[in-house]
């Protein structure tokens, strides 16, 4: 199995090249986020990343966690990686300094969860969790329960998870039966079951903070009747340390498919004490602060898993050798030329690095969004919110269905050899197939993105994203050689825009129509989101290698990357276009009962 090497190379040129993070922080009044100080980070986490959590990623899959009596312990050398976690400051690194972190920009704890991630998915969602709980607190909570939770949680030493969903609500919250009894006390018994809860029960750290749904006795049915509360696993004491144990048990773990180094627990709360979190009956909302960052975070787990199968089966078919090449023999002194000569195995790299170094910049685009929501003017928060609001499903689902298409083209590269647990192929296409699903399925993700973020907002949202490709595409329209790249993404860019307006016009008459498209109108979303994005990593790779600035090969390799998406990947877009306008008849017209016979 080949090792994890963090692609330092290819984020700076993410960061800074494209998206000129270095003004953007000054700009900000990010003043401690200097050049060095940036470089320093990535390059310490990426030591930390390779040394440490790389090796763990197959043990965790092996060893699994073990749960006895409700307690859980987690694959060996986890534990240990944490306490380095912690001790180093990771955790720390984003968050408020009123709490104790270290005021740095959230887009650069997004660099290092992409890190984390690659090199160790399940181990990754320990303190990946934690994040959402911090952001949650730090949007909703009280300064009392900043004070006692976020503190802690920012310093690592408890961790979070996010209690949404029960066995019979599946994404249904509104059908959730949880109960929040009040106490006079001020707190509330929480009583109900919880399940799917990812880090829900662990050996890692000293307390773990429980972000739950309940509902009040009197709340109204539905969404409308939801509240969110915390619900720790041992009671804080005065003191700050943790107390007695509260009355929640993990029941068992899932038997999973994937990512068997994290616990996904299945939480019992029987009377526990919990303390509200927002207004009643808002809770949802409140939670979205969470599920958003989640969304974000599931995102950087599609373009972990590319990246990942993306790094192992390049460097197998440099060091593979099986035939020769139909062109004659590249190696021939050996018994057989590596299969890095083929087409057929350069297609396979090739997408895998173009939806790895695409998926990149978009996360790091939306990264950049997040940054601007906490030190932008009220103007630039509004332009940013409103681009996160649009570019947010397209992230998570786009990303992680590619990612997913990735791992298992990594594992194809291999042969039979991929099928094979030791060389870690296999593990990688399993951990990576739930992606896909949690936090909002694909269909949930497009429906978000069509129903809510596009076609409710009458298409102000999309209208500013394609305002900016169009502009893009003006400024470049006589640079000769982006031509190939800017006639083709104006085209996609009107097509966007028209397909919008024909579903829309469906969907007046039949609401079904949105449904129908959904799916493909996110996949058409995301090639020409990536698409733009890739022609501005061709004008930059252009301008570098014009200046004759060095890296020539690097530069050379971008704009070849380019070219081969937009000359294999993007046509994708014409079938998903013919999909979204063939309508919703073909899906509908079969009565359930004929499905089968």
């Amino acid at each position: 199995m080949t090792d994890i090497k963090i692609p330092l190379r290819d984020m700076r040129f993410a960061m800074r090249e494209l998206l000129d993070w270095d003004n953007h922080y000054a700009s900000l009044g990010y003043e401690e986020a200097t050049p060095d100080l940036v470089d320093a980070i990535l390059e310490e986490g990426a030591k930390f990343c390779e040394n440490v959590l790389a090796p763990l990623n197959q043990v965790g899959d092996q060893q699994g966690c073990t749960w006895k009596d409700g307690e859980v312990t987690t694959p060996e050398g986890f534990k240990e990686a944490y306490q380095q976690f912690v001790e180093a400051g990771w955790p720390s690194l984003a968050h408020d300094p009123a709490y104790g972190g270290q005021g740095l920009p959230p887009s650069l704890g997004t660099v290092m969860s992409e890190m984390v991630g690659t090199a160790n998915w399940s181990w990754g969602m320990y303190p990946g969790l934690s994040h959402g709980a911090m952001n949650t607190l730090e949007a909703h909570g009280t300064e009392e329960q900043k004070s006692i939770y976020l503190t802690k949680l920012v310093e690592g030493s408890w961790t979070g998870t996010m209690c949404l969903t029960e066995p019979h609500c599946g994404t249904d919250l509104g059908i959730l039966r949880t109960k929040a009894e009040p106490n006079d006390d001020g707190s509330y018994s929480i009583t109900g079951t919880k399940i799917f809860i990812s880090a829900g029960e662990h050996d890692m750290a000293e307390n773990i903070v429980h972000i739950v749904l309940a509902r009040l006795p009197d709340a109204p049915a539905g969404t409308k009747g939801i509240s969110l509360f915390i619900v720790p696993k041992f009671l804080p004491q005065a003191d700050g340390s943790v107390g007695e144990r509260n009355a929640v048990v993990c029941g068992s773990l899932e038997h999973k498919m994937g990512i068997h180094g994290n616990a996904t627990a299945v939480l019992n709360f029987d009377g526990a004490k919990g303390f509200l979190i927002g207004p009643p009956n808002k809770g949802l909302n409140c939670m979205f602060t969470f599920m958003n960052t989640a969304r974000l975070g599931t995102a950087l787990q599609g373009l972990a898993h590319a990246e990942a199968g993306f790094q192992k089966s390049l460097a197998y078919a440099k060091e593979r050798l099986q035939m020769r090449s139909l062109s004659g023999p590249k190696n021939p002194d050996g018994p057989a030329d590596p299969i890095i000569v083929h087409p057929d195995v350069r297609r396979m790299l090739l997408t895998q690095k173009a939806f790895a170094e695409g998926g990149r910049m978009l996360t790091l685009l939306c990264a950049q969004q997040v940054d601007r929501l906490h030190k932008g003017s009220e103007e630039d928060k509004k332009e940013a919110d409103d681009l996160l609001a649009f570019l947010t499903p397209i992230a998570k689902a786009f990303l992680t269905e590619t990612g997913f298409e990735s791992a298992n083209l990594g594992l194809q590269c291999f042969g039979g050899h991929g099928y094979i647990a030791e060389w870690g192929m296999e593990q990688n296409v399993r951990d990576a197939r739930i992606s896909t699903i949690y936090e909002g399925t694909t269909g949930v993700q497009a429906l978000d993105l069509l129903g809510r973020k596009v076609l409710m907002s009458q298409g102000e949202l999309l209208r500013k994203f394609t305002k900016i490709v169009h502009k893009f595409c003006q400024a470049e329209i006589d640079n000769e050689a982006l031509a190939p790249f800017v006639t083709k993404l104006q085209e996609l860019n009107k097509q966007w825009g028209d397909l919008t307006l024909q579903v829309g016009a469906k969907a007046m008459e039949n609401p079904d129509e949105v449904g129908a498209a959904s799916v493909d109108y996110l996949m058409f979303s995301g090639y020409v989101v990536q698409a733009y994005l890739w022609a501005r990593a061709a004008k930059v790779a252009n301008e570098k290698l014009g200046e004759g600035a060095g890296e020539a090969d690097f530069y050379r390799a971008k704009l070849a990357t380019a070219r081969f998406y937009y000359d294999r990947i993007l046509p994708r877009t014409s079938s998903h276009a013919a999909a979204i306008l063939s309508g919703a008849d073909n899906l509908m017209a079969l009565d359930a009962e004929h499905f089968a016979f």
